[in-house]
């Protein structure tokens, strides 16, 4: 059976892989020992991280994992590659008793299963990536017979017993992790590069482990592209429900994140994406920082769900009120293919919807646009020189001015959104778009001839407005929601137009008031990149916090401009700066990791869309960045081996010339072109 047969036989059979998709509830799962922190439904989301000191370095690891826990960190994971760090474990642990912190200590596996054994009886849980525990990865592909595919899975399971009975004798945990970047060529041989066989390389190990009654294991599907991660997990939970397995608890990461505003968003984008659905007991951000920065991102993450369900009332939108259209469905019944990415099917309107990237609306409501600079912070330069306007790869595609119109004439890129009632004394009707309120547009015959908005919530929908807007070709819907649990608020919103057959674009609107500049990219990356994650949304508007100064507004609308087109980076829905899919180190690491990504990204910043993969070691070499258009992978002391996507091009390259190096390899692609400063112009 093929890989699309087998994934349209999961849909057919119902796409159900949480308990719902409109209200707040966690998924319940067993629970897993972890030392004396237990994990799993019955308990708080934990939050973990992992050491970048060599595991040698018995001091250094104790010292850097007390700075972990003080930070947050409820487990610290800890890289084993080889038996003697396997067995330096054990110093690190009764340093860390001496000491008195009594912190959960992970092994990190790969390609060892002698390491991990020896671990295994060390430390109160092990993690194992199923795609090279047992496997060499040759990047070749296998045309495999059933019998010769039950002979691979009677190797594995000899393989991994031993381990398998070292944890139940001593009552060490297992995670079974699979990374997308490090699937084994028998896999990918036979489900292809997908969440399918992501799925598919962890249950192979788990059925072992039940069928020896092993049961304290958590699962993972991590991946750099949180489309892929998203749909492995959903994916996960539907396949354990349906083959009768125990309901494990969920360790959530995004790999290869990046570091600072990058980094934060991404991993709010996976992570808390499923976290909206109900999904995870365990949680690493990873950053290219040290580790004691990322307990405190996960913690922020986590902590927005503690009292969720409480301050949640979407449910009161599910039953249809005498003024409604809404349909009846079960509050985990979903239109969409949870499982793989589709872009929700809309008609073109000016430039949104159809084929359009998603578009970046700034919200100017509160900043009135006198001056040339006011639009700085939105990517739009004025050069006085030339006499002429410029943007960057970030300048906004169009500006909500509300009741407060600029001033000038803006620049050909950026285009105007008044309220409708502001829109109507204008002079200029064309080059200016309104903004309407549900009874505004239902009563107002004046209405722009190519674009206009309309703002509404679910509630709005009645039978009446449903055939206004499908009769309206004109129209873009900008949704919104004051609900808590806004994500599947607005996800149920889009859903009812998907049932009412409605092909109207439409943009994200969210608003936070108050919010630590850190929270703000958390939660709407979570809000926003949920909805673009499963297809849906044609523009996003951030709107501003209620604030009065005029040069603090100005500096937050940069920082929401930002943020947004990072969203829609980050959920792969546009490309509009160079991506760094950089691992966050460890103790294999074998050069900085944080100078070495800041100088790459110093040199190559400017080359939108461009993907490059920044791995520390070989394990986190071409496997791990298989989106990256471009690696530099460390493979000795001083030595960069360098990659064109998963194709070695250079291999002993010195690190003082490694980064030239790169980009000679980009420019032999006609990829590269120099940097241009607008501001230089």
């Amino acid at each position: 059976m093929s890989t699309t047969q087998t994934l349209n036989n999961l849909i057919e059979n119902g796409n159900r892989y949480a308990n719902s998709l409109t209200e707040y509830s966690r998924r319940k799962t067993i629970t897993v020992n972890v030392g004396d922190v237990p994990m799993g439904s019955d308990y708080p989301i934990r939050v973990q991280s992992m050491t970048t000191i060599d595991t040698l370095d018995t001091i250094g690891s104790v010292e850097q994992t007390i700075r972990m826990v003080e930070s947050g960190c409820e487990y610290v994971r800890i890289t084993a590659p080889s038996v003697k760090e396997a067995q330096n474990l054990d110093n690190i642990r009764k340093e860390l008793r001496v000491r008195g912190y009594s912190v959960p200590l992970v092994a990190d596996i790969h390609f060892t299963p002698n390491a991990a054994e020896l671990a295994a009886r060390l430390v109160e849980k092990v993690r194992i990536n199923p795609g090279n525990y047992a496997d060499k990865k040759r990047f070749e592909t296998i045309d495999y017979t059933e019998i010769g595919y039950q002979v691979e899975l009677d190797r594995i399971r000899d393989k991994f017993l031993p381990l398998v009975n070292i944890c139940k004798e001593y009552g060490t945990a297992m995670r079974i992790g699979t990374n997308h970047g490090s699937l084994s060529d028998r896999i990918l041989s036979r489900y292809g590069d997908t969440p399918l066989g992501m799925v598919e390389s962890a249950l192979e190990f788990l059925r072992i482990c039940e069928d020896e009654n092993y049961f304290n294991i958590v699962l993972s599907m991590k991946a750099s592209n949180t489309q892929v991660m998203v749909e492995a997990y959903r994916l996960l939970c539907k396949k354990l429900n349906e083959e009768g397995l125990k309901a494990y608890p969920l360790h959530l990461g995004v790999t290869e994140a990046g570091e600072g505003e990058d980094g934060r968003i991404k991993s709010a984008v996976g992570i808390g994406t499923l976290l909206e659905d109900g999904l995870g007991d365990t949680v690493r951000v990873s950053l290219t920082e040290d580790p004691e920065f990322e307990a405190p991102v996960a913690k922020a993450l986590i902590d927005r769900y503690s009292n969720r369900k409480e301050k949640s009332t979407i449910i009161s939108a599910f039953t249809p009120t005498q003024h409604s259209a809404l349909s009846t469905q079960n509050s985990f019944d979903s239109p969409i293919n949870p499982f793989q990415y589709f872009r929700r099917n809309t008609h073109e309107v000016a430039n949104f919807g159809g084929h359009n990237v998603p578009r970046v609306i700034a919200d100017y409501s509160k900043i009135e646009v006198s001056e040339h600079e006011d639009l700085k912070s939105i990517g739009h330069f004025y050069l006085p020189l030339p006499d002429k306007w410029t943007m960057n790869d970030l300048g906004a595609d169009y500006i909500y001015t509300a009741k407060n119109p600029a001033k000038y004439m803006l620049p050909m890129g950026l285009k105007e959104i008044l309220d409708a009632s502001l829109w109507a004394e204008q002079n200029d009707k064309l080059n200016k778009f309104p903004l309407f309120g549900i009874e505004a547009y239902q009563e107002n015959t004046e209405k722009h001839t190519t674009l206009n908005f309309l703002s509404i919530s679910l509630i709005d929908l009645t039978e009446e407005l449903i055939r206004q807007i499908k009769a309206d070709k004109t129209l873009v819907l900008a949704v919104e929601t004051s609900n808590e649990h806004a994500m599947p608020a607005l996800r149920r919103l889009f859903f009812e137009l998907i049932n009412q057959e409605i092909s109207t674009p439409a943009v994200l609107v969210r608003k936070y008031d108050n919010l630590p500049e850190s929270d703000f990219q958390l939660f709407s990356a979570t809000d926003c990149g949920g909805l673009l994650i499963d297809g849906f949304g044609d523009g996003i508007l951030l709107q501003l916090p209620d604030l009065s100064a005029k040069a603090e507004l100005i500096t937050k609308a940069k920082s929401y401009n930002s943020t947004a087109f990072g969203i829609l980076q980050a959920a792969r829905t546009r490309m509009s700066k160079t991506e760094y899919i950089s691992c966050p180190s460890c103790g294999r690491t074998l050069f900085d990791l944080q100078e070495t990504t800041a100088m790459i990204r110093k040199r190559t910043e400017h080359l939108k869309g461009v993907k490059i993969g920044i791995m520390g070691c070989i394990v986190n070499g071409p496997g791990e960045m298989a989106d990256a258009d471009y690696g530099y992978v460390g493979v000795g002391k001083d030595k960069i081996a360098l990659y064109r996507g998963q194709n070695v091009v250079k291999k002993s390259v010195h690190a003082d010339n490694a980064v030239n190096e790169l980009i000679e390899i980009i420019k032999e692609d006609g990829v590269w072109f120099e940097a241009v400063n607008a501001l230089e112009l």
